[in-house]
């Protein structure tokens, strides 16, 4: 029955035709208004209600339900005065609003349509801006084009610094037109008196006092073709400044400088002093040293008031530059703090690259003092192998002596020392000579014949960083020294590489073994067949404990063997 019954509903609503009734959201429709604590009450004139009666009666509501005046008051029409807003806040918000916004345009959380004010309640006025401060004759400025200047029409104007007579009259009576080579001009109403007073060029144009009649106010200076009008006019503003230090702080190191220009030209001594005494205390960067050494070589100032700038121009602790970098050099060489050493190192590295922004010539690094401070970092590592050996043999002393620093820091603080000396040898195509003195080291050799492995290897550190700057062709040397280096060197390579491996400390090992093979190939052949059949038996007795060379061993018998059958052929 139950199901019955429900299928009989069914059928009367399927029945009614036109009349079915669907559910609404009363949100879309203002036929009825809810209640809300955000409502007003509307007012209750006999015509205000006879309209809505109308309206009501004559518009269903949606869904085909017409509403009546006792059920719902229609809202007044839109006012076409006042535009509609397309989305409304909170009503926690109207209240910060003003009442700006209808409170009643908030009905629900769906979507609702903008209402306006009611014809009975006049909208409130919106607030008018507000007036832009008043501008004091001081801060004011007219900049126009130097065309326009004849007719541009002058209200009060830039003035550093204002004067008031006896009388309480501004003493404003000249003006100071600034035309530039740009087109731009500066209009500039001062007092005579400072202005005069400060540069003897403005006294000696400025017209005498009454000339223009009416108290001269009609006088006036015009300068014409002016390079930077902003600094011209902010070095007339820098002579009525009651505390002149404190604006050129304010404008900074490279503003200052344009002003000392133009106060140069104007022969305004004081700005020139004072320019001169605020560049000189604080610090420049290396655009602004630029700035100031062409201005100082374009213009002469008074040697007693730029003495302090010019002592940080031009030094003269120094006689000559590489009597510097030779100190330097060697201050680094005598250190004995390897995190310093290094940061040092690193520090003269840039200074003398080639890539560096300084200027650099090969006049600032003397060749011969260079070569003294290698003579004195191999004859120190020579002493320490010595030491090493004797402390060796009479008891296993050989990692401290007296108190100092191991043996083995000490070796590798002279092998660092004379590896980097190396570099900076090569960098400047010096290192010919170093080849030989090293080819040469036959004591060093006998050395390290006897030296343990630990020791000896700091030795091939050295060899390694010859065989690649001559495998890289850095290094152009003669033929004879080189067959001198590879017999002298290239054995104790060959025993070291191990330990190279395992402490290589910054060495590239692949780029050692291959530029010690290319190193090699440029020997006589003959002398390449000998220390190839050496490597080849070390390679296969040790493997990867000696330099892998085969690249060059190929090209060697592709030479030697391949080529020579076919030409005989």
């Amino acid at each position: 029955m139950e199901g019955g019954g429900t299928q009989r509903h069914r059928g009367r609503r399927r029945g009614a035709g036109s009349a079915v009734r669907r559910p609404r959201g009363w949100c879309c429709s203002f036929a009825g208004v809810p209640q809300s604590p955000d409502l007003r009450p509307f007012p209750s004139s006999g015509v205000a209600a006879a309209a809505t009666a109308a309206t009501a009666a004559s518009s269903p509501a949606p869904g085909g339900v017409g509403v009546g005046g006792g059920v719902g008051r229609k809202l007044p029409p839109k006012s076409p005065s006042i535009s509609s807003f397309h989305s409304s806040p909170t009503s926690s918000r109207l209240a910060g609003l003003g009442g700006l916004i209808d409170p009643r345009r908030i009905l629900s959380p769906g979507r609702v349509s903008p209402i306006d004010h009611d014809d009975s309640a006049p909208p409130l006025p919106l607030p008018l801006p507000l007036p832009p401060p008043p501008v004091t004759p001081a801060e004011e400025a007219v900049v126009v084009p130097a065309e326009t200047a004849a007719s541009v029409v002058v209200a009060p104007l830039v003035v550093a610094s204002r004067e008031v007579d006896a009388a309480g009259d501004e003493a404003l009576d000249l003006r100071l037109f600034l035309r530039g080579r740009d087109g731009r001009c500066v209009v500039m109403e001062l007092d005579s008196g400072v202005l005069c007073d400060s540069s003897a060029f403005f006294a000696a144009m400025a017209p005498p006092r009454g000339a223009a009649g009416d108290g001269g106010s009609g006088r006036r200076i015009e300068v014409d073709g002016v390079d930077n009008v902003e600094a011209f006019r902010a070095a007339v503003e820098l002579m009525y400044q009651p505390d002149p230090l404190r604006w050129l702080a304010a404008a900074g190191v490279s503003r200052s400088i344009d002003v000392l220009e133009v106060s140069s030209s104007i022969m305004f001594e004081r700005g020139v002093k004072l320019c001169l005494s605020y560049i000189e205390a604080v610090p420049w960067n290396e655009n602004e040293e630029e700035k100031l050494k062409n201005l100082f070589a374009r213009c002469t100032f008074d040697e007693a008031i730029s003495q302090d700038v010019l002592a940080r121009l031009r030094p003269h602790s120094w006689s000559s530059k590489e009597d510097l970098t030779v100190h330097l050099i060697q201050s680094v060489t005598s250190s004995t703090n390897s995190g310093a050493r290094k940061d040092m190192q690193s520090l003269v590295n840039g200074l003398l690259s080639k890539s560096s922004v300084y200027q650099k010539d090969m006049a600032g690094l003397n060749k011969e003092s260079l070569y003294n401070i290698c003579y004195a970092c191999l004859n120190s590592l020579v002493d320490l192998y010595d030491e090493a050996t004797e402390a060796t043999n009479h008891t296993a002393q050989a990692l401290v002596v007296k108190g100092s620093k191991p043996f083995i820091e000490r070796i590798s603080q002279q092998t660092e020392n004379l590896t980097w000396l190396l570099d900076i040898l090569v960098n400047n195509d010096m290192a010919e000579e170093f080849v030989e003195l090293w080819a040469k080291q036959d004591r060093l050799i006998r050395i390290h014949e006897q030296a343990s492995p630990m020791m000896r290897y700091e030795l091939s550190r050295i060899s390694a960083s010859i065989f690649i700057a001559i495998g890289k062709g850095r290094v152009q040397c003669r033929g004879e020294l080189r067959s001198l280096l590879f017999y002298g060197w290239f054995s104790p390579m060959l025993l070291d590489f191990g330990w190279l491996q395992r402490c290589s400390k910054g060495l590239d090992v692949r780029s050692l073994e291959e530029n010690l093979g290319q190193a090699l190939l440029t020997l006589p052949l003959k002398q390449q067949q000998c220390l190839f059949e050496e490597w080849f038996q070390c390679f296969a007795s040790k493997g990867s404990e000696c330099p892998n060379i085969t690249r060059a061993f190929q090209v060697w018998w592709r030479r030697s063997f391949v080529r020579s059958s076919v030409e005989g052929q």
